[in-house]
């Protein structure tokens, strides 16, 4: 047995014995509260045993019982990772996990890079995950904090130098969780609204990340030390690569209408609220314990003008600071800073009080306290209790995290159409206007710095909540400047104008001249291969260039995953954002222009999802330029960060694999020859594929009928439509429900459909093609990561399951399933090929991983589909709005519920 395999059996013995652990435990809770019945059904199922269907009274029971069943599953999956990297550091060093700083070091090492270039590395590398609401967190807030209770226990279990009597006081809070979480509801009942959204994202910005990121530069500065270098040149916070965070709720309205102006004006207000008091928290800690004494220590000059300046600054105020500490300049000074931060926490520097405009000012005063430690040569001091708050406020600011702002390129249309309309009332609607004609009314307009009309002047539904919106941060900027405010994102991009409409909207309210980032987001098959035609345009544009200056020759440009799967197919998609990566790099290189890529990724690998030194692996070579934003969507914010630990491990692999790439463009290496004539060839047959099944005729029938679309559309995860506009077209719907459908009834179709033929294809028309591929299968990045992607996804699909779904449309769409079953195993087989070694040996651990979620997640898509038949018969009788709240329905919606928690994924 190779050391593989004794590795995946020593995890997979820790899983099944923490469950029995565990699912003892819930029994237990379950028989006391005299639930014997879905006891014994849980008993059953942890035995192996068949599983007895329950009387009609207690199904509600059962599915819960099997979703608590199925997210147990997951945390102790997740905790089982976590300790088996730590024994795996601890045998054969950090150097041996995949994606680590110590590897990252190691490569740097072998690569030739000294020290200097390593640190110009580091201090290049920006990354920002930006945070969003689209609904694909099936959870409830509630049960979620219920999970990072859960998981502390399990950690704390891990601990052998605790007695028996600790270990039950253990087991007995696990027991009283376990109660707690039966007793609670697990389905939304209502649709959470933005308000509730942004609490929930808040917390991680405001508790969380602050930690995280806080434990992840104590992992760099290690792996800086264990690799041989100066710990002396990591001393300095500004030689850290920087983390800023983002988000997307209450700032995003793409196709979402409860997002107005006054949502994103408290939404700002409440980021910097959340982020002076954090601060204001960590100055108050630091105060306490800068106790240095002026008679034992030397005070540097720098520290007491500082001391001088502050005091003459504040004041009466600041002599009474002075006052409280006479012997401890240090605490002095941290006291002072504190008083004038007070000033901006209450908006006191709106009035004359001397309180600090921007998070820079603050810095420049942590600043002084940093070369006043260092002078004295208390260095460890300085890292210990000053470093981790320069950090923070470099990182958080004050403004904690940047609200972009985001609407499609259409409602941008029609908003301008009301504008003219009302200005130019002799002309023909905007939106029968030629794209020439469209520049030629924009140029004119972007050379003249007056509005359109007078402020409060109304124009039209759509312009004038756009531009409602746009007042909102207009007052905000005024008041507190750009720090947090982010990008101005342009759904659906697909010319020039697009872009340009969005510097009037910027002028109609006074902000032309502040420099905000205009972010084309291309998102379908087309939109894409146009993406580099329309950046020349934009970065040729005089307006633009002199924009583009102001934000530092930086260049934000945002790729969508989601709508170009659901266009094109999971090949397609891959490729076709590999290939816009490397052709608008150039055309930024051209430019002398730096590209920020914005990857619009989501949970599931349909939507660019997985391991994040993988995923960053894929991309071309020299694309980083190191700076980077990508979204983290729906459970995946709890999957990758409500853990501490595994939050910690999957920021270090974001932002190590992000300096690995950066470095890459700033000291590249030669380049592989892969094949990528071959791979285009292999994209153009699976595109064609792809979109002739979507564009069968009988295709959306079936996709209606065999998928619980019907019921998702209705279900109350997110305060999102799933639609756009609420058409019933492919094209309006959105990219998640989509996803989530297909996973639901486990085709999985959209991260494999087109692969088994287009492989099957080119291996019998262009052999040396095909060859090419198979022997580049596990040395090119981007094609590994594919086919392990979609292998993936071939796996988890259940022909069983979806044999059963596809029965729900009869007799009438035999012809479209056989066309789905065949490629299915067809893409199974074609995948195998690709590789030396059998799919058995290869996927160890998902195979098992599927394998221990068989028979309960089973049950629930028997329970689902028989429901699906019920409530489908049932509605058609339904006239009036009680169909929402149809206790089929709920029941439906408590398994879809029950369903992604065990699948771990919805969109």
């Amino acid at each position: 047995m190779t050391t593989l395999e004794l590795t995946q059996k020593s995890l997979n013995e820790k899983i099944v014995s923490n469950m029995e652990f565990l699912s003892r435990n819930f029994q237990k809770v379950l028989r006391d509260l005299g639930e014997t019945e879905v006891a014994d059904f849980l008993n059953n199922l942890q035995q192996d045993k068949p599983l007895q269907v329950l009387a009609k009274n207690l199904e509600e029971k059962q599915i819960q019982a099997l979703s608590i069943y199925l997210q147990l599953m997951n945390l102790v999956e997740e905790n089982a990772a976590v300790q088996f990297r730590r024994k795996q550091a601890d045998q054969k060093g950090m150097q041996d996990i995949r994606g680590s700083w110590a590897e990252t070091f190691k490569r740097w090492k072998e690569q030739g890079l000294d020290e200097n270039k390593i640190l110009d590395i580091l201090g290049s590398t920006q990354v920002m995950p930006v945070l969003t609401a689209h609904p694909t967190e099936a959870k409830r807030l509630s049960v979620l904090d219920i999970h990072r209770e859960f998981y502390l226990n399990l950690v704390k279990l891990e601990n052998q130098t605790y007695s028996q009597k600790e270990r039950g006081a253990i087991e007995m809070e696990i027991g009283a969780l376990l109660e707690r979480w039966w007793r609670t509801g697990e389905v939304y009942l209502e649709k959470p609204n933005v308000e509730a959204e942004r609490s929930n994202v808040m917390h991680y910005f405001n508790r969380v990340f602050p930690e995280i990121l806080s434990r992840v530069d104590q992992v760099l500065l290690q792996s800086w030390q264990d690799a041989g270098f100066n710990p002396k040149n990591l001393s300095n916070p500004s030689n850290f690569p920087r983390v800023e965070f983002g988000s997307w709720v209450g700032g995003d309205r793409d196709g979402h209408p409860y997002v107005t102006a006054s949502i994103t004006s408290e939404t700002l207000l409440a980021h910097r609220k959340a982020a002076l008091q954090l601060i204001d928290q960590k100055l108050q800690a630091l105060a306490a314990k800068l106790s240095f004494s002026k008679i034992r220590n030397e005070v540097p000059k720098v520290l007491l003008d500082a001391i001088e300046d502050k005091k003459r600054l504040l004041g009466a105020r600041g002599e009474r600071a002075m006052d409280r500490n006479p012997y401890e300049p240090w605490r002095q000074f941290t006291n002072l800073i504190i008083l004038q931060l007070e000033s901006t926490i209450d908006d006191g520097f709106l009035k004359g009080m001397p309180g600090y405009k921007e998070s820079g000012e603050l810095i420049q005063d942590l600043s002084v306290l940093w070369q006043s430690l260092v002078e004295i040569k208390a260095d460890k001091v300085a890292m210990d209790l000053l470093f981790p708050i320069l950090r923070h406020v470099s990182c958080f600011g004050f403004f904690l995290a940047k609200l972009d702002i985001r609407q499609n390129s259409d409602y941008h249309d029609k908003a301008m159409g009301q504008i003219v309309s009302k200005i130019m009332p002799e002309r023909k609607p905007f939106e029968s206007w030629t794209e020439e004609e469209r520049l030629e009314f924009v140029n004119q307009e972007l050379l003249s710095g007056r509005p359109f009309a007078n402020p409060g002047m109304s124009f039209g539904e759509e312009a004038d909540k756009l531009l409602a919106y746009y007042w909102e941060i207009k007052k905000h900027h005024d008041r507190y400047g750009t720090e947090g405010i982010g990008s101005f994102i342009v759904s659906m991009t697909r010319k020039l104008s697009d872009l340009l409409l969005v510097y009037l909207f910027l002028r109609e309210v006074g902000l032309q001249n502040v420099g905000f980032q205009v972010v084309p987001l291309f998102e379908t098959i087309e939109d894409l291969v146009q993406s580099p035609k329309v950046l020349r345009e934009y970065l040729n544009h005089p307006y633009v260039q002199d924009k583009t200056a102001q934000n530092s020759h930086i260049q934000e440009i945002m790729l969508g995953y989601s709508d170009s799967n659901k266009d094109g197919g999971i090949m397609a998609s891959r490729w076709h954002i590999f290939m816009a990566e490397k052709e608008l790099t150039e055309v930024a290189n051209s430019k002398g222009v730096s590209i920020r890529f914005f990857h619009g990724i989501g949970g599931t690998i349909s939507r660019g999802g997985g391991k994040y030194h993988r995923f960053l692996e894929s991309m071309p070579l020299g694309s980083m330029a190191g700076q980077m934003k990508l979204t983290v969507q729906g459970e995946t914010i709890a999957q990758q960060f409500a853990n501490l630990l595994n939050g910690t491990y999957n920021m270090e692999m974001l932002l190590s694999g992000t300096a690995l790439q950066t470095g890459y463009k700033l000291y590249p290496r030669p380049q592989n020859p892969y094949p990528i004539d071959a791979l285009k060839q292999l994209t153009e047959i699976a595109l064609k594929h792809y979109q002739a099944f979507i564009g069968h005729p009988d295709f959306i029938e079936f996709y209606g009928t065999v998928t619980p679309i019907d019921v998702l559309e209705l279900s109350k995860i997110g305060s999102r439509p799933a639609r756009r506009t609420g058409t019933r077209k492919l094209s309006d719907l959105r990219a998640i429900p989509w996803v989530f459908s297909w996973a639901q009834s486990r085709f999985n179709l959209t991260g494999w459909y087109g692969i088994g033929q287009s492989l099957y294809t080119l291996r019998n028309s262009s052999p040396d093609a095909y060859q090419a591929l198979r022997e580049q299968a596990n040395k090119w990045p981007l094609w590994r990561y594919v086919l392990i992607q979609i292998e993936t996804n071939l796996m988890g699909a259940d022909k069983e399951i979806f044999k059963k779904y596809a029965s729900l449309s009869g007799e009438n769409h035999k012809e479209i399933f056989g066309i789905v079953e065949e490629e299915h195993t067809r893409a199974l087989d074609e995948i195998a090929r690709m590789f030396d070694r059998q799919r058995e040996e290869r996927r160890q651990g998902q195979a098992f991983n599927l394998a221990r979620r068989k028979k309960p997640l089973h049950a629930l898509h028997i329970m689902q589909w028989e429901k699906l038949k019920s409530w489908r018969k049932e509605r058609e009788e339904i006239t009036d709005s009680s169909g929402q709240d149809h206790p089929t329905l709920i029941q439906l919606l408590e398994i879809t519920t029950a369903l992604a928690s065990g699948l771990k994924n919805t969109g």
